[in-house]
This record gives C-alpha cells, structure tokens and sequence, in this order.
C-alpha cells in the first residue's frame, strides 16, 4: 500500500493495526506534551511527525495530531444516500433474496385461502389457539401479506438501483478504448519477449490485424498495440441481473391477472369458458371476468388402461381425454387429446387433464313408477384402485305413495372391480372396470337444498332425513350388479344400476399472463450467469520500439480480471502468431532458429520451444533467442498482476548477475507473492 494510501486509510478511521500499537501511539501523543510542558520541542515536534504517519486507529473525532475535532453530521439528505447505497448493494440484495425464500416456506406448509379454504378452515377447527396467531401474522395468505410484498418490493427496487447505474457504467466502458501499455511490460503475470529483423511498424500492424481477427478490440497507442476482450463477462452480468427483474414483474403480473377453475365432466357433456360454469373458481385481484378466452369443449371419451400384472399391478399406463372444442363464436369444431401434462392451449389458457373417476348410471322412480331421476352420477375416488363415494340426489319432481311431495338421498359406494362377498371388504381389487359394484343406503327427507347454504354435491346431509328401514330395523342398504334394484318398502319406490358405467375426468382451466415471460427470464438468467461465470476479461498489449543496436524489440504481456491458467495459454498462441509474421532475428537464435517465444504464468509453452526450466541439480536447458537488453536490464519480479498506474509508479528491480542472466530461460515462470 502505498503512504497515500496509507494516510487515506487512516484518515477514513479503518482497523488497521491491533489495540497495543494504538496505546503507544496514544502514551507516545502524551509524552510529547509532557515534553512541550518541560520545553522539548524537538521531542514534540518528532512525535506529532510520528502520530501523522501512524496507522493505528484514532477514536471518532480524533484528528491526526491528537487533538479532539468535531466531525460533520449527516443531514436527512445524508442519510438517505447511505440508506440507498446500502439498500442497492450486493450484501443487502442477497439478504433480500434469502429473505423472500424464507419467507415462502409457511406458504408450502400452511393451508392457504387462495387455494383451498375448506383445508384453512379445518386447520383453525383443529387448531383454536394457533389459529388466530396465524391470521394476525397474515400466515393463511402469505403470498399477499404485507411483509411478503415489502421484502418483494425491497428486492424489486434494490435490483433497480443495482443495474442503472452499472448500465452506464458498462455503456461508458464499450465506448472507451483499450488503455495504453503500461511502461513496464515485463511486470504482467503473463509476458514474452524477442528480437525480430523486422520493422516495429509492421510488428504492430502484423498484430492489431492478428487480434481484431481473434475480436479482440484494438488501437495503436504510441509505441504498443493496446486490445480487450471479455465485455460479455459483464454483459452477462447485467443480463442476470435484468432477468430476475423481469421474472419478479412476471410473477407478480401473474398473481394480479391470473385466472384458474376446476370443472367435472362426464362423457357425453361439454363445458362453456363462462363464470357460472365453474365448479370452482379463484383469481387474483386485477382480474376481470370479461377477459376470459370465449371456447367451449365437449369430452367425448376418456381412456384409461393400467399394468395387470407384476408389482406395478394398477398403475395407469394411459390416460386420455378425447374433446371437441370452438373457439370464439365460431361453429367450426376440431378435435383434440389432452393428456396428463399435455394440455390443450387455446390462446393464452391451458386446459389440464386433472383427474379421473367413474360415474354409475341409475334409474330412480317413484311409487307410481314413474321415472324421477335418470343419468350418470360421478363418485369421487377413495384410494387407488378407484373405489368412490358420493351420493344420489333427488329434490324435485318425486312423490310418496300418497301423492305427497318428498326428497330422496341415496348414499352410494361404487366399486369397478369387485372382490366377491367371500373377499370380505368392499373396496375394489383393480382400477378398471372388470367387476362393477354400486351399493346404496336409503334415506328420505328434507336434502337442504333449500336453506340458501352451499352443500356439498358429494356428501348426503342427513340431519334433516329418515333412512328407510329393513326387516331388522337398520338403514335400508343393498349392494347392486348392472341391471339389479333396491325397492323401497311400503311402496316409496325403487332405485335401478343400469348396465352402463360412464367415466368422467376434471380438468383445470388456467389463465396466467406472465407465464412467457417468466420462461424467457429464466432462460435468459441461466445465459447470463453462465457468461458472467465462464468467460474472463483480459486486456493484451504489444509493444515493438527499435533497440539501440537497431534491431526491433517485440514485447507482448496479458492481464486478466480474475485468476485464470488460461491467459498465458492465450499469450503464447497470440505470440506464436505474431512471431510467424515477425520471426527471430537470425543472429538472434544460432542453436534454435525460427522458434517462437514462450509466454511467462503457468501456461505451457507453444509449440515449437526448445526452452525448458532449468533444473535443481544445475543443468541448464538449451538457450533460448536471445532477449532485448531493456529485458535483461529488468526482468520480471514475482508477484501479483499489476495495473498500469503501478507498473509505472514502481522503480526498477535490480538486474541479476551475468550468469544467472544466462542460464535463466525466456520463459520466466510466476512465482509466489511479493514480500
């Protein structure tokens, strides 16, 4: 570090030396006023000098001679600039982005009333004391509380603040030119030098074409051609940065805009993309009903097969649905086959195959015969083989034997495979329709249908019922083969499972407006991250000046942004280019003639060297083409890459003896750290 460094970084109050040295620093800064109490002035005058130049830490608003100073206060305009410098730094917007992780995991274990009301409902019935600690804490809607949207906001903005003005920054780089050599070449972790016959006009020509081929972007600058390449590092960079802000405004457009319904259909029904037709239905808070895609499809049959043998026995192998659908207010039909994961698009709303099921048709008639209630009557499925309950409603049109008006229910338990009386359960054996069986419990009453409350549409509420009864007095069940009936006692009637089972499939109608752009933002953030990670910034100068013996000196060094074994690989092929067009001084390379330079760092060198490290026991390898004097004179220190500025502000190392001068090769390895 250099003293004006040194006195910047003492000035700015930074921890640079340990606890002691400040107490002598201090007891030092007190034994010079006892010396000026006692008339030392020289003393005194020597250890203010001291204190100037220490680098220990000084309490705040202690000035550099010791003396108590009052520093500047920040104002509000003060402390919103530190606000914001902190708010759009790097550390700040990964705590952010950690934070919205975390913040996201109650949402994927706790029930949430955008997706599922009836599971929050039961978690607060189960739950009495938790439950109104979770709704304070807004943790039943967490993707739109107000915590989640300020760290979403917070990070929103801090990318913002992060990607202007590095934007400009970057802008400001491309439109710069390389800058000039640095004065002292030979300092570059990668370098090689040698002498050539031919005109430094034409080394640097030979060599700003070699480079704009290889896109490197180049000048001749005085007496060396200066070149940089890697501005994708940084490109890539910004484009991360840009696509996470585009995923941000993605996902929340799609949260605001979104659209997404469930709906059943049994075969042979169809289904129209209008409100009411929804079995149920959730949006977000921007969303508008006239906005939803105008089609309708009908679902003409379902398909589904399962492996009958071997222990994946009843894993489905195909599930299908076949639709006719229009679009519009078109007639025109077209066909089409949703699949699992396969939806059909229609614009920008995707219909999902989502499940499936079976649906029983059965004949309900009253004490007169006549018919009541006839059509498929879908059973949700219990487990996997597909065993299903529900229930069978009857509301209007049925009258007892006496003529009065009554409401029928029927709770029913379908089977498709079943197992035999001798089985000794009722759940079915397999998923597909081998051995259907539909049995039924009877009851009569008031369905509830009419007190204005929602009901569920697959459960029977038999609060306000009378089950009819058996011969032993218990509730009137019987379990039904295709074509058989259970007949109510005292002539109330019958129920029929006709010889005919329909399947039904749910399909999941979603609309999402950022879903594209979503897509493309994470593609394009997988692009600039692999860019910002795998390709380096480097510049490359070389320099061809005349030597005092008037042969051309050709100097060619590197310098990368970051630690890579791949920069001195690159500067040896560049110099092996360079050096077929300006080629060794003949009296330059008697043992060698026509090989071309080795550049120095850990790279191999080109092909073609006959140069080799000398070894431990003292045997030098074949020489090398001899180098400039200007080399000889200072050759290349150990150390770390040096910028330009302190290439040229650091004097020159002292030249090493004749024969070690001698026995060292061109290519100088890098060594370890400077002392």
């Amino acid at each position: 570090m250099s003293e004006t460094e040194t006195d910047e970084t003492t000035a700015a109050g930074q921890n640079t030396a340990p606890g002691p040295e400040r107490q002598g620093a201090s007891a030092g800064s007190g034994g010079s006023g006892a010396s000026a109490g006692s008339g030392g002035t020289a003393d005194s005058g020597d250890d203010a000098a001291a204190a100037r130049l220490s680098t220990a830490p000084r309490e705040e608003g202690e000035g550099r001679d010791g003396t108590v100073v009052g520093g500047p206060t920040l104002g509000i305009i003060g402390w919103l600039r530190w606000f914001w410098r902190q708010l759009t730094s790097m550390r700040v917007a990964l705590i952010l982005l950690f934070l919205l992780s975390l913040a996201s995991i109650p949402g994927s274990l706790i029930p949430q009333t955008g997706i599922d009301e009836l599971k929050v409902q039961e978690f607060k019935d189960r739950h009495e004391t938790l439950a109104p600690v979770y709704d304070k804490l807004q943790l039943f809607h967490v993707y739109s509380s107000v915590w989640f949207s300020a760290i979403y906001i917070l990070l929103f903005v801090s990318l913002i603040g992060c990607i202007v003005p590095r934007t400009w920054q970057f802008v400001g780089q491309l439109r710069a030119r390389p800058p000039r050599a640095p004065g002292r070449l030979d300092r570059l972790p990668a370098y090689t030098t040698w002498r050539t016959a031919a005109e430094p006009e034409a080394v640097r020509e030979a060599a700003r074409a070699l480079l704009k081929k290889r896109r490197f972007r180049s000048h001749v600058a005085g007496d060396a051609v200066a070149a940089e390449k890697g501005y994708l590092r940084e490109a890539g960079n910004l484009i991360f940065h840009v696509a996470l802000i585009v995923m941000l405004v993605a996902f929340a457009c799609g949260q605001l805009l979104k659209s997404e319904g469930g709906k059943l259909i049994v075969e042979g029904d169809g289904f129209a993309n209008t409100l009411l037709q929804y079995d149920d239905f959730k949006s977000g808070s921007l969303f508008d009903p006239d906005d939803l895609e105008p089609f309708a499809f009908t679902l003409d049959k379902f398909t589904g097969t399962y492996e009958r043998t071997g222990p994946q026995r009843g894993t489905p192998r195909t599930y299908k649905a076949d639709l006719r659908y229009t679009v519009g207010n078109g007639t025109e039909e077209r066909r089409s086959v949703v699949e699992v994961n396969k939806p059909l698009v229609i614009d920008n709303t995707k219909v999902y195959l989502n499940a499936h099921g079976y649906a029983p048709v059965v004949t309900v008639r009253d004490g007169r015969g006549k018919v009541v209630y006839n059509g498929a009557v879908p059973l949700l499925p219990v487990d996997n083989n597909v065993s299903s309950t529900g229930a069978i409603k009857v509301m209007d049109g049925y009258r007892d034997k006496k003529g009065e008006r009554d409401q029928l229910g029927f709770a029913a338990f379908f089977v498709p495979t079943y197992g035999g009386k001798g089985s000794g359960q009722m759940f079915s054996q397999f998923p597909a329709l081998d051995f259907p069986v539909l049995n039924v419990g009877a009851y009569h009453g008031s369905l509830g249908v009419d007190s204005g409350l929602p009901q569920n549409v697959y459960q029977l509420d038999t609060r306000k019922m009378k089950p009819f009864k058996d011969a032993d007095g218990n509730v009137l069940k019987k379990t039904l083969l295709p074509g058989e009936k259970l007949t109510l006692p005292d002539g109330a009637g019958s129920i029929t499972f006709e010889k005919d089972v329909k399947e039904w499939a749910s399909f999941q109608i979603t609309e999402q407006p950022g879903d594209g752009w979503a897509l493309a933002g994470a593609i394009a953030a997988i692009g600039g991250l692999a860019a910002s990670l795998f390709i380096q910034r480097r510049r490359v100068w070389v320099r061809a000046v005349r030597g005092a013996d008037g042969v051309t000196v050709v100097e060619m060094a590197g310098l990368g942004r970051s630690e890579s074994a791949k920069l001195p690989e690159e500067l040896g092929e560049l110099a092996a280019a360079v050096h077929e067009k300006a080629p060794t001084a003949p009296g330059d390379a008697p043992n060698a003639p026509g090989d071309a330079p080795a550049a120095s760092g850990n790279a191999p060198a080109v092909p073609g060297d006959a140069s080799t490290a000398p070894s431990d026991t003292g045997d030098s390898a074949e020489p090398e083409p001899p180098k400039s004097a200007a080399s000889e004179e200072s050759p290349k220190p150990p150390g770390r890459p040096k910028s330009s500025a302190e290439s040229a502000s650091e004097p020159a190392s002292e030249s090493p003896s004749e024969s070690e001068s001698a026995e060292k090769p061109e290519a100088k390895p890098v060594e370890g750290p400077e002392k």
